[in-house]
């Protein structure tokens, strides 16, 4: 143990009582809880969003999280319970017209007060610095102070004019018996949707079902419903079957079968009512016929002769 020169060691260096509990300042704690990302630990920036417990992270952050596929990513416990964007809600916050932020601290010499907070509340004006509770709806994510929704009670948001429930409300870095209450809730909500998308696919599967079988009763014709383009293949084959045969039993029913002369179905361009500048193009227009002194023999037919 030593004690040289005379040295005299008291009880409390001897002997080992019990660790004393360290003590969180609170302080530090408010201010770490709303400045600062709960997921990235970097101070919160625009576009900010809030998760179903109530927490605080930088959007960025957040699709960082949900895009990373490594092994890291189950340490990050604070935001497992997020498994898409659409688990938080951006959140529409109010400037504080007081907060200077680093404007006037250029030698780093400033005093920074950490009751001066950033954002305020619209309606009441309390600052958001955690001596107050703050809430946000999640059906338009904008942030009010529990005192407002408590003095001016309505239905409709403040601000966006929003309709709203109970369970849309949701506090900003509660207590732990806050935390138990938003988990709760937002468990029976997710198992609400689920069975949601449940529901819907049956009565889906039942509609398109009860259009088949609709398109398929009316009608004498046993027709097989296939593509649209041998339907109108088909049709087009029946009707030009169709048209020899009431030709045939019209002729029938005359009596006498007479053939059509060969004039009828020849129809001459000359007869027709076309232009003249699309007749000029045959050689049975008038343009194209000569004379006989014109058209000379092949043999006798020389240049010299004109």
């Amino acid at each position: 143990m030593g004690c040289d020169g005379g040295t005299i060691p008291k009880r409390h260096e001897l002997v080992k009582g019990p660790k004393k509990v360290e003590k969180v300042d609170k302080d530090a704690e408010l201010v770490a809880q709303w400045n600062y990302c709960t997921l990235s630990q970097e101070i919160l920036r625009r576009p900010i969003v809030a998760c179903e417990l109530g927490r605080l992270y930088n959007k960025d952050a957040v699709i960082e999280f949900l895009l990373d596929k490594s092994a890291e990513k189950a340490l990050g416990k604070a935001a497992s319970h997020i498994k898409s964007i659409k688990n938080v809600t951006e959140l529409r916050l109010s400037d504080n017209p007081a907060w200077e932020g680093d404007k006037g601290n250029t030698k780093g010499d400033k005093h920074d007060d950490l009751q001066r907070a950033r954002f305020i509340c619209p309606v009441v004006g309390l600052e958001m610095n955690g001596r107050h509770r703050f809430c946000f709806l999640r059906c338009c994510g904008c942030v009010f102070s529990e005192r407002a929704l408590k003095e001016i009670k309505a239905e409709v948001c403040h601000t966006c004019g929003a309709a709203f429930q109970e369970d849309d409300v949701i506090v900003l870095n509660g207590t732990k018996e806050d935390v138990e209450v938003l988990k709760t809730r937002m468990e029976e909500r997710r198992l609400r949707a689920k069975l949601e998308k449940k529901t819907k696919k049956p009565k889906a599967a039942e509609s398109i079902s009860k259009s088949d079988v609709v398109e398929e009763a009316p009608g004498p014709s046993k027709v097989k419903a296939g593509k649209p383009e041998e339907t109108s293949l088909d049709s087009r084959e029946k009707k030009t079957s169709s048209a020899p045969r009431s030709a045939a039993t019209n002729e029938s029913s005359s009596g006498k079968a007479k053939k059509p002369p060969c004039g009828a179905m020849k129809r001459s361009i000359a007869e027709s009512e076309e232009s003249e500048a699309y007749k000029s193009l045959f050689t049975t227009h008038s343009s194209a016929k000569r004379s006989k002194e014109e058209s000379a023999h092949w043999v006798t037919h020389t240049s010299y002769c004109f």
